[in-house]
């Protein structure tokens, strides 16, 4: 859920879509994100002063957890790693 939403943002940001991939790693702390875009676009999905990019990391944190729609208490980090 969480890499679907990454890909939508991102794949609307740069001028060259099917350059953009989304990795999920797991760790039993945390789901980690790795965001490869196309060289040239790298600063479009950044932003300036790191902009567009905290506010994908802001969205990633607002999101319900998908273990807690599967009856889990604790909510993993989500971690946007951007390459």
């Amino acid at each position: 859920m969480e890499e679907e939403l990454v890909q939508y943002i991102a794949e609307n940001l740069v001028h060259s879509p099917d350059e953009v991939n989304v990795v999920r790693r797991e760790t039993s702390r945390s789901i980690v994100l790795e965001l490869s875009v196309a060289s040239d676009d790298m600063g479009r999905v950044i932003g300036r002063n790191g902009r567009v990019a905290n506010s994908i990391r802001a969205l990633l944190r607002a999101m319900p957890s998908s273990e807690n729609e599967r009856g889990r208490d604790r909510r993993r980090r989500v971690i946007l790693e951007i390459e």
